[in-house]
Parts: C-alpha cells; structure tokens; sequence
C-alpha cells in the first residue's frame, strides 16, 4: 500500500504571517494524525518576488511553531529541467502555443472580468497564429510566453471540506500562461509537475487557490498524468477586520515579528487551535499536543477574522 503524502510549500516571497501558519499547522496536523509523509518544498520560482533569505525564515518559523517535515528541503528553483521538459512536451503535443501579447494588449481585449486571482480572460489572440516559438520570436521581436490551450468544457472535482465544485475555465479565464516570456515556469505548471513527480496525494491550502485547481486539473490530464490526481483540501483564509484577506495593511502578523517581540509559542498556538476549530488550549501547549485533538470535520466552514482582541491575547493573558 502506497503511503499518502502532501507538502509544505512556502513560497519564500515574503515572511509567514498568521494566516499562512494557520494553514501550515493544518496541513502538519492532517498529516501527523494519519501518518502521512510531509516533505517542505520551496516555491521559489517567483524571480523578482523572491525576497533573500525568505526561505530560512520560513524555514525558522515553522520549526518555532513545532512542524517538522521529512526529508532534506526541495527547491522549485532548482528542478528547471523538469519544468522545461513538461513545457516542450505540451507545446509538440499541440496543447500549449507560444503568445506574445503583452499584459497591457490582453487587459484592452479580454471580453470578461478578471477571475478570483486577479487574471484577465485571455481572448486567444495568439492561438494557431504561429508554427513554432522560434516563429513568435521572429515576427514579434519579443519572447514568447506559453499558453496552455483550454478545452471546452466543465472541469469537476471534489474538494475535501467545500464539496463538489465545477469551473468553466474556457469562459472564465481563456487560454492560461504555463511559462513566462523569461522562461520562467509559471505556478500552475510547476505545481503539478512537482506534486506529480514527488508522489503528493493530498493537498491541504487557502480557498483563494480553489479556481487553480481546474487549471491544474487540466494539466495534469494534458501530461497523461490524470491517475496521480491528488485530494485538494481547501481552506477558508484569515482575513482582517475589514474582511480584506491578512496582509500588511492588518498590522505586523509576521511570525517573525512575534518572535522578535517575545510572545510564547504556545500563544501563538493557541490561537491558532481555535481556529482550527480545536478549542481553548493552555499557553505551553506543543504542535505535537494538538495532534490528537484536531478533527477536520471541527474546521471552520467560514474565514477566520484576526481582531483586535486576538492579538491582545498574545501579549495580555494566557489560554488557561
């Protein structure tokens, strides 16, 4: 019997903030409570976003908060070749074309409002238009980025706590990029690769990437790769009081920042227990504490706020 495995993939462009560990320890505890294997990998293919010395702190955070992994850290950065060779084989295979609209030319002609992640429907512009990238290339003066050729037709998938979810990925979003005109592998082809590559088969992550999984879904059907489809567990993400997704506009919610100022681990869990629907815990809980304790079926169904009185109670009192 294959053991099932997911991941921790932080993306080393900026610190883990609360709402990131909160996600963290979900997927940690998942995986602890059913013996799965956890290995971190390093999303770092995001160039100019990639901030120096991101990945050790994140690295740093989550060995404070207690969540361990298994094996030696993996870095996206420095599997290319694995990228590029799912690249040239859907581009001979005729799913994906070369594009060289620039973002400015696809806003002007998209005929539908942007998705969830800020994307505009791409009107297939470049689709059939050129033979080969050399040929984009040529005619263009521009490197060509590489779409990925949408199919017609309703993607469907059940997600472990939001159920049964459908997407029209050609109506909503068009024909997406796989590979930037740098070359730079993009995130829903580099994701599947690697999950496919490294055996993952379960997902646990912030509901704001519940639409890629229809993209993704696509891909991995497109690298005959549908039979290491994994399990997606989305979850619903902490927002601020304004009920704006966490970010630096809510304050400082760095793990970083907390540690820095001397607020006790075992707050920080705790807070991060209730919501995980686990409950009150006293102040000196570990990770490994809340194993037994956490029930998925306990999860909130609803974002999580981060109020004020949240933060006191990292500062202020105890859960006792």
């Amino acid at each position: 019997m294959v053991r099932r495995k997911t991941r921790l993939a932080p993306s080393p462009t900026g610190a883990l903030h609360l709402g990131n560990a909160r996600s963290f320890l979900v997927n940690w505890l998942f995986a602890r409570q059913n013996g799965w294997e956890i290995p971190l990998r390093i999303d770092d293919l995001d160039g100019p976003r990639v901030k120096r010395g991101a990945d050790l702190q994140a690295m740093e955070d989550l060995t404070w908060l207690g969540l361990d992994w298994d094996g030696e850290a993996i870095f996206q950065s420095r599997r290319r070749s694995l990228y590029t060779e799912a690249i040239n084989r859907l581009l001979a295979d005729g799913v994906a074309y070369p594009c060289v609209c620039s973002r400015s030319e696809v806003q002007l002609s998209a005929s539908a409002p942007h998705a969830e992640d800020g994307s505009q429907r791409y009107p297939g512009t470049c689709r059939g238009k050129f033979e080969s990238v050399e040929a984009a290339r040529a005619a263009s003066g521009r490197e060509p980025a590489i779409r990925f050729r949408v199919p017609e037709g309703i993607v469907e998938f059940t997600d472990g706590l939001a159920g049964a979810k459908r997407f029209d990925v050609g109506a909503d979003l068009g024909d997406f990029v796989i590979a930037k005109g740098d070359g730079t592998p993009a995130y829903q082809l580099a994701v599947v690769v690697d999950d496919a590559e490294m055996g993952v088969t379960d997902i646990v992550r912030g509901d704001d990437l519940i639409e890629s999984t229809a993209r993704q879904i696509l891909v991995y059907r497109a690298l005959g790769l549908e039979s290491k489809l994994p399990n997606w567990i989305h979850l619903p993400l902490v927002l601020g009081p304004d009920g704006l997704r966490l970010a630096k506009r809510h304050g400082d919610s760095r793990l970083a920042y907390y540690r820095a100022r001397g607020v006790k681990v075992g707050r920080v869990l705790g807070l991060l227990a209730r919501w995980c629907g686990i409950g009150e815990v006293n102040e000196n809980v570990n990770a490994k504490d809340l194993i037994g304790r956490f029930d998925l079926s306990q999860l909130p169904r609803e974002p999580i706020t981060f109020t004020k009185e949240d933060e006191a109670l990292l500062y202020e009192q105890s859960f006792d």
